[in-house]
């Protein structure tokens, strides 16, 4: 397995095997932010095809209150193993160290995610990987699905942080 930053010819292939659920990839949006320089994307490979992915945004969550409770934590945000077959085989904690040690690189002195509630595995994981709580707060988003009609997300998660020594 190698760990990549996502360049431009990637785009359509991480659309082909790992799809976005609307009408706009999210794979392009993502990248687009890291051509902006506010974010890193990154890439796990497997044998030429990508089989994951997670974006370090580097001026963290959205959430204000998160924000406000660690300032200048970048946020390891949208980490995906794909297809689900593939999980439990080290490929999220891959992505996860190459993050970390994007932030080290960068000066940062933690980096945080968030953890969805009602996801007890990765919760499991993060901890396993010495990642703290935080702060909880309520997760926002939306996307447009291929028939236009747009669907808003709303998700319970805890902001985990991770000292970097």
């Amino acid at each position: 397995m190698e760990i990549t930053v996502c360049r431009a010819a990637d785009v359509a292939l991480l659309d082909q095997c790992i799809a976005s659920p609307g009408a706009t990839s999210f794979h392009a949006r993502r990248f687009g932010r890291q051509e902006r320089g506010a974010s890193t994307y990154l890439v796990a490979w497997l044998d030429g095809r990508p089989v994951g992915h997670t974006e370090l945004r580097w001026g963290g969550c959205d959430d204000a209150g998160v924000r406000a409770a660690r300032p200048g934590c970048p946020e390891i945000n949208a980490l995906t193993v794909w297809p689900a077959t593939l999980r439990s085989r080290g490929i999220g904690s891959a992505l996860i160290r190459a993050a970390e040690e994007l932030a080290r690189e960068r000066g940062r002195t933690a980096v945080g995610l968030g953890v969805a509630d009602d996801n007890p595995r990765a919760a499991v994981l993060y901890a396993r990987l010495g990642y703290l709580p935080l702060a909880g707060y309520v997760g926002r988003w939306s996307y447009e699905d291929r028939d236009g009609l747009t669907h808003k997300c709303v998700e319970n998660l805890t902001f985990l942080v991770k000292e970097l020594v």
